[in-house]
């Protein structure tokens, strides 16, 4: 009883670990569309309980909100919009990338391990200080803006740009297409 007490983090860890790449692999195996869909919801709802762990209740709450929310929402729009019952059977093109597949995954496999054994190599680290905002210790959100804004201020205009471009590019596309079938150049 002693060990699961002083392992809890770490048993939780690993079972949203688990539920994560089980869900991930069930979005990929998964022949029908809603099915997979269900996986990849129960993935993002793992991959919010691991933020939770590491102390960032926000971003597990935006987690929720806008991807198993908004975007599940989304996705589930378009396969019964679709009306997609199963894929295609792509078995031929699948044996022929099943050489790749294979490489790629000896070397993730070789890259968690180097990942490992360099986590576990050095003592754990500490959660990250809290920001200091006009003499009172910031809260978990005002400390991702204040990091957001003042270290990530490059990185965060350049993702916003290159939304912006797919959002044009999606608004084009999609005026084009209806041209063509409403006939008009």
């Amino acid at each position: 009883m002693d060990f699961f007490v002083a392992n809890f983090a770490a048993i939780v860890f690993y079972a949203l670990a688990a539920v994560a790449v089980a869900g991930a692999l069930g979005v990929i195996a998964l022949r029908h569309p809603v099915h997979a869909a269900l996986s990849l919801l129960a993935t993002f709802l793992a991959v919010a309980g691991l933020f939770v762990l590491q102390r960032a209740e926000f971003i597990a709450a935006v987690q929720i909100l806008i991807y198993a929310g908004g975007v599940m929402v989304l996705f589930l729009f378009v396969i019964m919009l679709v009306n997609v019952r199963t894929l295609p059977d792509e078995s031929q093109f699948l044996r022929r990338l099943a050489p790749v597949a294979g490489a790629l995954g000896v070397l993730l496999a070789v890259l968690v391990g180097i990942g490992a054994w360099a986590a576990t190599s050095r003592p754990p680290a500490d959660p990250a200080p809290l920001v200091q905002v006009a003499g009172e210790t910031a809260g978990n959100t005002e400390a991702v803006g204040w990091n957001l804004y003042r270290d990530y201020l490059l990185p965060f205009e350049v993702v916003s740009i290159v939304l912006l471009v797919a959002m044009i590019g999606a608004i084009v596309m999609g005026r084009k297409e209806l041209q063509e079938k409403e006939g008009r150049p």
